[in-house]
């Protein structure tokens, strides 16, 4: 039985890796049982932050479907025991943050009306009523009802960048990279656009999402009538298509993308901060200098 399932470091996937798995406690409850809680003799090691994770390679498709080369894919994967909180708290911050928090109720003192005390107090044999606005009756508040509120929530630059290319690598066993297709639909046509993915072997009615570098009106306009097509830019990039497509379709450009913006040779945070704190050092010469020109206009006035 063993031999059935061998984990290769070369494919990740959701459905196989621990992202989507729950984890097992039982190594972690035998261990703690085995050994006292404070023990002197335990040496703490620091967990990576994220690892380099070398996808399978991705056969580059023509136009017609005929396989044509190859293609690779080197990004950044967070380690298998928090990849699935990564992944998971990206999920959760793009989804809250799309929330527009407009949804409003009326309580009892916002409710127009129910100033009059609808009947007196005894003598009908009905329940004593001391407005028609009570949250008892229809028409009247809402008791806890949604106000509006914000909804956002933070998550850092480096986590989210890690999450995406931590479900790219996993996807890379259901990706295919094929040829630059823009230029080949002069007109819009949606029957050439299925056709296209039955070439390529993908069926139609399975969520599939393109990531192109440059779309072309034709191209939109062919494929915006099939509903289970998404088609993304680097700009338009998120967690949540990634996962919740069964297919993912790239082109040679998008590939260099990833690798270049999601890959283990990304080093541009440090550049992002040092261009943060020179634009803060710059703010700060042009105050410092209109300081010191509005203390000469007064000096001038006076």
């Amino acid at each position: 039985m063993a031999a059935l399932f061998t984990p290769t470091p070369t494919s990740l996937s959701f459905f196989s890796s621990s992202i989507f798995l729950s984890h097992s406690h039982s190594s972690s409850s035998s261990s703690s049982s085995s050994s006292p809680k404070f023990s002197s003799s335990f040496n703490f090691s620091p967990k990576p932050f994220s690892i380099s994770c070398k996808v399978a390679t991705l056969p580059v498709l023509s136009f017609t479907g005929d396989k044509i080369g190859d293609s690779y894919l080197d990004l950044k994967c967070a380690p298998p025991d928090t990849a699935r909180a990564v992944v998971h708290r990206a999920v959760v911050t793009d989804l809250q943050n799309k929330r527009r928090g407009t949804a409003s109720t009326l309580t009892r003192a916002e409710v127009r009306g129910g100033g009059r005390k609808p009947y007196s107090q005894k003598k009908t044999g009905r329940a004593r009523r001391g407005s028609n606005r009570t949250p008892l009756r229809p028409g009247g508040g809402v008791i806890f009802g949604p106000k509006p509120r914000d909804w956002s929530i933070k998550i850092n630059r480096k986590e989210k960048r890690l999450a995406i290319s931590t479900a790219m690598a996993s996807a890379a066993v259901n990706t295919i990279v094929v040829e630059d297709f823009v230029e080949k639909f002069e007109k819009p046509k949606t029957k050439e656009f299925i056709a296209a993915l039955n070439r390529w072997g993908l069926n139609p009615k399975e969520k599939t999402m393109f990531l192109l570098t440059e779309v072309s009106d034709n191209v939109i306009l062919s494929s915006r009538n099939i509903g289970t097509l998404k088609i993304l830019t680097p700009r338009t990039l998120n967690l949540y298509d990634i996962l919740n497509a069964d297919k993912l379709v790239l082109t040679q450009g998008a590939v260099d993308y990833l690798n270049d913006r999601y890959g283990i040779s990304y080093a541009d945070d440090d550049e992002d901060e040092e261009e943060d704190d020179d634009e803060g050092e710059i703010e700060d010469e042009v105050e410092g200098e209109e300081g010191l020109d509005t203390q000469d206009n007064a000096d001038a006035v006076n």
